[in-house]
């Protein structure tokens, strides 16, 4: 069932409402983590629950949404909102907006109130063949810009994202690859990019990961894409943080995307291109067995 926890209530669905003035219906003001909960035993887990929630305050932090966001005080919510729902896997949605902010009027405070929201509705079910055959990615027309000062955080800024998205469905593909305004690649719509070259694997640099006095970064900094990193220096690869080319993507043995939702994704071919062998390769195996044990599916 869905269960929905707006601003330290529970209530039900069809009575969860926030004002017309909040910031995040007016102005697009706010921030979210998408998270997979699962039933462990006699309790409840969330995946990487503590990273994703200082994330978030650490953005709210840095945009100037909130400075009083608590990161203990958010996993609560995340949590007992999954335990309440009852389901044994579960996608969960924290939302925190401005509220009934006026921007013109605060003076640049942030002492307002933020709507806190969270959701939670039964986990996305993807077809295995996605994971076993590998998916087509396209080359998303729009440009992630680095000098956004909300580019590499979770906004809910993601009307561009769902466009692309769509563009790509109706081309019978999982994902678009989207570019910074250099070029260099971003990763998808919706994830995190990983390349395995012989024994190493590339990510775009995300955001905090920066060389000091360069370009601002556009990427996020996933969660999953954090723990998929670490997986490959457990396996013995070589991670490499660096700014990558489109050649870098099609040149690769290996290629994966990463999120909170499906986990870890191998990709085969980018528009025309075979990548690889056409397959998901032996990195990608291991990571997408790893997730499994991971998020309560086993091997």
């Amino acid at each position: 069932m869905t269960e929905v926890f707006l601003n330290g209530t529970f209530v039900d669905r069809g009575e969860a409402r926030i004002s017309a003035f909040d910031a995040g219906f007016q102005h697009g003001v706010g921030l979210f983590e998408t998270m997979l909960g699962f039933r462990s035993g006699d309790g409840v887990e969330v995946v990487a629950l503590d990273a994703h929630m200082s994330r978030l305050c650490e953005s709210a932090g840095l945009l100037r949404l909130s400075e009083d966001l608590h990161a203990d005080g958010l996993a609560e919510a995340v949590t007992r909102t999954f335990e309440k729902s009852g389901l044994e896997r579960g996608r969960i949605r924290l939302t925190v907006t401005g509220g009934d902010l006026n921007l013109l009027e605060s003076g640049g405070e942030t002492n307002y109130r933020p709507t806190l929201l969270v959701v939670c509705q039964p986990a996305t079910v993807y077809p295995g063949a996605m994971f076993e055959n590998g998916v087509l990615v396209t080359i998303a027309d729009a440009r992630a810009n680095p000098f956004s000062p909300t580019s590499g955080h979770k906004t809910l800024d993601y009307w561009w994202r769902l466009r692309e998205l769509q563009r790509a469905a109706a081309k019978g593909a999982g994902e678009s690859l989207v570019l910074q305004v250099s070029n260099h690649v971003a990763g998808g719509c919706v994830s995190n990019l990983l390349a395995v070259h012989g024994e190493a694997v590339l990510t775009p640099i995300a955001r905090g990961e920066e060389v000091r006095g360069g370009v601002p970064s556009p990427v996020l900094p996933g969660v999953t894409r954090s723990i998929a990193l670490g997986w490959a220096e457990e396996m013995g690869l070589d991670v490499r943080r660096q700014m990558m080319t489109v050649d870098d993507v099609l040149d690769a043995d290996e290629l994966m995307l990463t999120n909170s939702s499906w986990g870890v994704l191998p990709v085969t071919r980018v528009e025309g291109a075979t990548i690889g062998e056409g397959k998901p390769g032996r990195v990608a195996e291991d990571m997408i067995g790893r997730w499994r044990s991971l998020t309560g599916l086993g091997g």
